[in-house]
C-alpha cells in the first residue's frame, strides 16, 4: 500500500517505520531538524520490539507526494486544522484518512476539511515520542492501533490496511464500533494524562499515591460519565477495569501532555482535561477534577508561563 505519515512523530513515525519495513511505500512528513536528520541519516527506532534505522523518502510538503491508499493523521491537536488543509493533495476518490490523535474530536474536525467519505476513525496505544532528530523512542511494552470505518464504504479499504499491518506485525483491530473505541482510550488517556501532568510524576509515582491514585480514578469517571450521557456504551465497570489497567504499566511510563509540559511545548490538555469540562457544561454535568486540573495546566498550554500584569 501506499501509505503517507503525516507526520513522522512518535505515532506516526513509529508505524510508518514498521509498515516500511515490511515492504510498503511510505512518505513520512516533517519540517525543521527533524526533517533534515530524516533526509540525511535516516529514521531510527529505538523500541523493545526491534531497534531499525531505515532510509525513508521525507519531506515537507504533501502537495509533492502524491495520492496515498492511506494517511496516518498523528499530528498534535492543536495543528489539526492546518494539517488537514496541508494534506487535501494526497487525498484521492479512493483514499482514507484515519487520525490516530488523542482526544475524541478528530472525526469531526477533519470533516470540516476534506471530504467526508474519507475519513475514518483511529486510536494508537503507545507511549512515544521524538527522541532526538531522526529518532523515535518508544518505551514500554504498549504497542496497538484501532482503526475503523464510519461508513459502510470504507469497510474494504479497512480490511486492506488491517492486512497491511498484521504484514509489518503491528498490533492491529477493527473494533465493531469505532468511536466507542476512541472513547475507551479517551476515559483512560483522560485519567494518565491529568494525573501525571498535575503531578510532573510517572503512573508509577501516580498509583501508589493515595490522593494521586484518586485525582486519576475521579478524572477518569468524570470522562466515562461524560461518553454515557451521549451515548456511548461504556460498561458500568468500564473505569474499575481501567484502573486494573494502570496497575500493569511500565512505573516509568509518563503521558504525552506530560512529556510536552517538561519540554516546555504546546499542551493538548484543551483537547483532554479541558475538553471534558468544557463538553461536561454543555451536556449539563460538572467535571471538577478535569476542571480543576485544566485550570492549574492554563498557564503553560502555549508553550510559557503567562506573566501576571
Amino acid at each position: 500500500m501506499k501509505v503517507a505519515c503525516m507526520a513522522a512523530g512518535g505515532v506516526g513515525g513509529y508505524f510508518g517505520a514498521r509498515l516500511q519495513q515490511a515492504g510498503h511505500d511510505v512518505t513520512f512528513f516533517a519540517r525543521g531538524r527533524h526533517l533534515e536528520a530524516l533526509r540525511t541519516r535516516g529514521l531510527t527506532v529505538e523500541s523493545g520490539e526491534g531497534n531499525a534505522t531505515l532510509k525513508v523518502r521525507a519531506m515537507q510538503d504533501p502537495g509533492e507526494a502524491g495520492i496515498a491508499d492511506v494517511v496516518l493523521f498523528a499530528v498534535k491537536l492543536w495543528d489539526t486544522d492546518g494539517a488537514a488543509a496541508q494534506i487535501r493533495p494526497l487525498v484521492g476518490p479512493e483514499t482514507v484518512v484515519i487520525p490516530f490523535q488523542n482526544g475524541v474530536e478528530s472525526i469531526d474536525r477533519l470533516r470540516k476539511v476534506l471530504p467526508e467519505k474519507c475519513v475514518m476513525g483511529g486510536s494508537a496505544y503507545i507511549a512515544t515520542r521524538i527522541k532526538s532528530p531522526g529518532v523515535i523512542e518508544h518505551t514500554g511494552q504498549m504497542s496497538r492501533i484501532q482503526f475503523g470505518p464510519v461508513l459502510d464504504s470504507q469497510k474494504e479499504i479497512s480490511k486492506r490496511f488491517l492486512a497491511a499491518c498484521r504484514e509489518a506485525k503491528i498490533n492491529a483491530e477493527i473494533p465493531g464500533d469505532i468511536v466507542r473505541a476512541n472513547w475507551e482510550k479517551f476515559v483512560f488517556l483522560v485519567g494518565i494524562s491529568s494525573a501525571t501532568a498535575a503531578a510532573r510524576a510517572t503512573v508509577g509515582v501516580v498509583r501508589a499515591d493515595p490522593d494521586l491514585r484518586w485525582l486519576l480514578e475521579q478524572a477518569m469517571h468524570e470522562t466515562w460519565r461524560l461518553a454515557r450521557k451521549r451515548g456511548v456504551a461504556l460498561p458500568d465497570d468500564f473505569v474499575a477495569t481501567r484502573m486494573k489497567n494502570v496497575d500493569g504499566l511500565h512505573a516509568d511510563m509518563k503521558a504525552s501532555l506530560l512529556h510536552d509540559l517538561e519540554n516546555g511545548g504546546r499542551l493538548e490538555a484543551p483537547w483532554l482535561c479541558g475538553a471534558v469540562a468544557r463538553m461536561s457544561a454543555e451536556a449539563g454535568l460538572d467535571a471538577p477534577v478535569n476542571r480543576a486540573v485544566f485550570a492549574a495546566l492554563k498557564p503553560f498550554v502555549n508553550g510559557s508561563q503567562v506573566k501576571a500584569s
